[in-house]
């Protein structure tokens, strides 16, 4: 009977304890085809998608940072500067919809994107094609693919890796395991002001966002000019609304919203308490709200780097 309640504790327990919360942990492990990921980790990383050879994936998303650019717009080729913030590639995966404005439905169809925008990459697929076919890809893609080198497959390599690109193991995901003191007692009163303020009703799931539109702007103007999610379907109703962001590893993403307009979290916090929830907030609650993002910092890919 011992060895059953032994059993229990350390096996079985742990597994109830996030059970009835709002906040799911992060897999350790996403299945992927390793093949398909070492490619699309290449083009991930190959500034060849560009059409001057000067921007990569990954010059808008540093992976040994946050998976952002920690710019308020990012800049594409010829230095052209774009009207929006990049979002974390980081968990992007967990993600309903891909886009702030959730204009592409997944990975694959978000990677498609950005290579043929004349102020991102500002190239077009059927000249990238013929160039990647002069080159060792031809032989990397004919071994995986049966049609070769596509428009698709050059997505769906790219999306193969993001995948890969997950943060498991935060301090706050360790919690929800049943570490009770991965985390502070200041980051457990910040998760309860969290829930309490009505931040979880946008920021829940396995990654803490990225579930569900909204409106910027509920309780108080947020004195934005983009129209979010109209800009796509061209529905009155979805004026200012957007895909609600991760808070995984937001301390490592600034700057905040659509917009950047904001560099320090605190100003963040205190700004959707307004916005969003039309509820008063001390400063001493915005520390401790704070304190728990901090805990959402999770492990990066041991393999990030070229």
């Amino acid at each position: 009977m011992k060895k059953y309640i032994l059993l229990i504790t350390f096996f079985i327990l742990p597994l109830f304890l996030h059970a009835n919360e709002p906040i799911e942990p992060i897999p350790e492990h996403m299945n992927v085809d390793p093949k398909k990921a070492a490619l699309g980790k290449e083009l991930f990383f190959d500034t060849m998608l560009s059409a001057d050879n000067t921007v990569s994936c990954a010059t808008c998303h540093i992976l040994e940072d946050g998976g952002d650019d920690n710019l308020r717009h990012s800049f594409g080729i010829k230095g052209q500067e774009g009207p929006i913030n990049a979002p974390t590639v980081y968990n992007a995966v967990f993600n309903f919809r891909q886009f702030w404005d959730g204009r592409a439905k997944d990975l694959k169809e978000q990677a498609m994107g950005p290579i043929e925008n004349p102020k991102e990459m500002g190239h077009n697929f059927k000249a990238l094609i013929q160039i990647l076919k002069r080159t060792p890809y031809k032989m990397q893609f004919d071994a995986i693919y049966t049609d070769g080198i596509t428009k698709e497959n050059i997505a769906d390599a790219i999306a193969e890796y993001e995948k890969t690109l997950i943060t498991p193991n935060s301090p706050f995901d360790l919690y929800l395991k049943g570490q009770k003191e991965a985390i502070t007692q200041e980051q457990k009163e910040g998760y309860e002001l969290f829930k309490s303020k009505g931040c979880i009703t946008c920021h829940h799931g396995v990654n803490i966002g990225g579930n569900l539109y909204n409106k910027f702007g509920i309780f108080k103007d947020a004195n934005t000019n983009n129209l979010g999610r109209y800009n796509v379907t061209h529905k009155q109703r979805d004026k200012y609304y957007f895909k609600v962001p991760s808070l995984r590893n937001i301390a490592r993403t600034a700057p905040y919203f659509h917009d950047g307009r904001t560099y320090d979290l605190k100003v963040a916090v205190f700004s959707m308490a307004q916005y969003q929830l039309g509820r008063k907030i001390t400063p001493q609650e915005v520390d401790k709200i704070v304190a728990f993002l901090k805990s959402l910092n999770g492990e990066l890919p041991k393999d990030i780097e070229r």
